[in-house]
């Protein structure tokens, strides 16, 4: 069988977290499988929101990959494409992330918001709203 190609990004979380709950409450994501550590804290899990992979793992620094919190900030964003932009950043803040950006629709055919979830991701929520203005290249005009 052939693997398909696919995009998984893997958030790196600080040491000692024992409460991933928060992407299943915020995404409705589904918590596929999980590691701990003998203390009872995460070491890797993996999730899918819809058919989207990703992993969540706990920060090793021998590895490079460091939980946003050690450096103030991250390098990524994360990017999750959805139906409907304002009740996904809402049910976010209900349950714990913070709205960076707020919903607004954008003239490059975009509706977009950002949250920081409690681990310190960032996450650009975000709806395709006119195809158009993608294809021509006829934004900002």
């Amino acid at each position: 069988m052939k693997t398909k190609t696919t995009f998984a990004p893997e958030l790196i979380i600080p040491n000692g977290v024992t409460d991933i709950s928060f992407y299943v409450k915020a995404f409705n994501a589904i918590e596929l499988w999980r590691l701990n550590n003998d203390d009872g804290s995460v070491h890797v899990a993996g999730f899918t929101i819809d058919d989207a992979l990703f992993h969540i793992h706990e920060q090793r620094p021998d590895s490079g990959k460091f939980s946003p919190a050690t450096h103030n900030g991250t390098t990524v964003a994360v990017g999750l494409m959805v139906d409907d932009v304002h009740a996904v950043v809402t049910q976010t803040v209900a349950v714990g992330a913070r709205i960076t950006s707020p919903v607004t629709d954008y003239d490059y055919g975009y509706r977009q918001g950002s949250i920081v979830d409690p681990f310190g991701h960032h996450w650009t929520i975000e709806k395709i709203i006119n195809p158009d203005i993608l294809m021509t290249g006829n934004y900002g005009e």
